[in-house]
């Protein structure tokens, strides 16, 4: 997999979004490999008003403002068995409900796209873990449709560009290869346990006028009241509400993004615990077991428990330099503070925001050649320990605009972690399931 990771002789490619090379005059291309420390992170401040369009990276106007939109969506269902295509060279463990911009040029590749255009536009791609001889194994993965296109030549080769959006959750039972290079999975989708609210079911017992034909669950003060008739107190129903646990996460997210509208947000508990999940900067191992549960409830528990127990981030590859906390994140996008962008050579970054990142060198001049975040110039940040790719300094390029810079740190090089020495902590790891 190092190939389909950008790692290996590409991770230069994969590190400065390819937008470097070949693109300066001789003279300069020397001094792209100048290496400076970073000295803005110390005096870097949050600002007071973030006046950057949130819109502009969701756009992804980078892939090109011609493409065709499709529109409807393909849901198959519940416990079905399906054969689709698996996007190939993909190290991305999607979300359902995440959006993935791509960038394909492998023959084989662009053949695939076209073929599913003209048929329901959905595609498996896979989550990727090492099984138990250490080998990068399958078991489970999300469906994802393609819901913009767009095909062009680029220096004679044939190009396809897209926008896709993860769909629903399913498991993977065989793995086939075609006589042209395209990879089909069989696989069953998975459903989503919706578990009633215990205390409805006492509403008709209590004397709160509620109607027997309503579908309403009720609000909170009824819950105490209907906990009252019960040998449990509330607190222990609240663990497992829905709307409390949604409630309490989107405290978290308030703290993240001051800007946030609950409206913005969706009401219901499967895809807001979803939405949560793509914007969390954990590693794959605890994205693998969130794609895993299949209680949206349980989902949001362990997403709260994350939230709460994760204070820092440090560099998965030394794993003790610390990077950022969780105070730093902010969001710049519509999508939350953590989004996917994929680069002119077909790498997909999941990018963080934050606002002051440390241990960090820069490389290379700051470029504004297709840039995820339009306004910024942005500068490859690699980790002072151990040179790892980090992700990139945006420095505003633009007058007045806010904030003057920050950080998109990718979520493969970051590892969560949590203060050493709490009690009935074992290491540095987050351990939620």
């Amino acid at each position: 997999m190092a190939d389909e990771r950008g790692g290996g002789d590409n991770n230069n490619i994969e590190d400065n979004m390819g937008n470097q090379l070949q693109l300066l005059p001789e003279n300069e291309e020397e001094e792209d490999d100048l290496e400076m420390e970073d000295r803005d992170s110390d005096e870097a401040e949050k600002p007071n008003i973030i006046n950057f369009d949130p819109s502009l990276p969701t756009s992804h106007a980078y892939l090109g403002s011609d493409m065709e939109e499709f529109h409807g969506r393909t849901l198959h269902d519940e416990e079905s068995v399906q054969v689709l295509p698996v996007l190939p060279h993909a190290a991305l463990m999607l979300i359902p409900g995440q959006t993935v911009p791509l960038q394909l040029f492998r023959p084989h590749e662009v053949s695939m796209i076209r073929n599913l255009i003209t048929r329901d536009r959905t595609f498996a791609v896979l989550a990727y873990s090492p099984g138990d001889s250490g080998e990068l194994e399958a078991e489970f993965g999300t469906t994802a449709e393609i819901y913009a296109f767009r095909e062009e030549q680029e220096y004679g080769i044939e190009t396809v560009k897209l926008k896709a959006i993860g769909r629903q959750r399913f498991r993977v039972h065989e793995l086939r290869t075609q006589a042209d290079g395209i990879r089909q999975a069989r696989v069953q989708i998975l459903p989503e346990r919706i578990l009633p609210d215990p205390l409805c079911a006492l509403q008709f017992l209590s004397r709160l006028h509620v109607h027997k034909q309503s579908h309403h669950c009720p609000s909170s003060r009824q819950k105490r009241r209907c906990a009252s008739m019960t040998p449990w107190p509330a607190w222990v129903y609240a663990l497992y509400d829905s709307d409390t646990l949604m409630t309490r996460v989107k405290r978290q997210l308030h703290e993240w993004d001051e800007n946030l509208k609950d409206e913005s947000l969706p009401t219901n508990a499967i895809d807001f615990s979803y939405r949560v999940a793509a914007c969390l900067p954990i590693d794959d191992a605890l994205r693998l077991q969130l794609l895993k549960i299949s209680s949206p409830i349980q989902r949001l528990r362990c997403e709260l428990d994350i939230m709460d127990r994760c204070t820092s981030l440090c560099c998965k590859q030394c794993q003790d330099t610390e990077i950022t906390t969780k105070s730093e994140i902010f969001s710049l996008s519509l999508c939350g503070p953590m989004a996917a962008y994929v680069n002119p050579h077909g790498y997909v970054h999941e990018t963080l925001t934050v606002y002051k990142a440390t241990n960090l060198n820069l490389t290379g001049r700051p470029s504004t050649l297709h840039s995820w975040f339009p306004g910024y110039a942005w500068t490859i940040a690699q980790c002072r320990t151990c040179g790892s790719h980090m992700g990139w300094k945006f420095t505003a390029v633009k007058k007045d605009l806010t904030p003057v810079r920050f950080w998109g740190l990718t979520r493969s090089a970051l590892l969560p972690t949590i203060p050493q020495g709490e009690e009935g902590l074992e290491g540095s790891r987050v351990l939620c399931l």
